[in-house]
């Protein structure tokens, strides 16, 4: 990337483009999602959210017989 030219359009002030703050918005971004990474061992097994929580519901309602207000744990 050290040689790439510069492509800022016309159309964009340089000064707005420099007023900007990196990572202004990062905190709150990080405080409003729910990522997990995972292993890529076990990403061959779990490719998705939707197989994540479908292991996780039956590990914990089939091996720790847990229940939440005596209802089966469902989205």
């Amino acid at each position: 990337m050290g040689g790439d030219k510069d492509t800022l359009r016309d159309e964009y002030p340089e000064d707005l483009i420099r007023s900007g703050v990196r990572g202004k918005y990062a905190k709150r971004y990080r405080e409003g999602t729910n990522i997990v990474f995972i292993d890529p061992d076990l990403h061959k097994l779990f490719p998705d959210s939707k197989a994540v929580n479908r292991a996780l519901r039956e590990k914990v309602e089939t091996h720790l017989n847990l229940h939440i207000e005596g209802r089966r744990l469902t989205p």
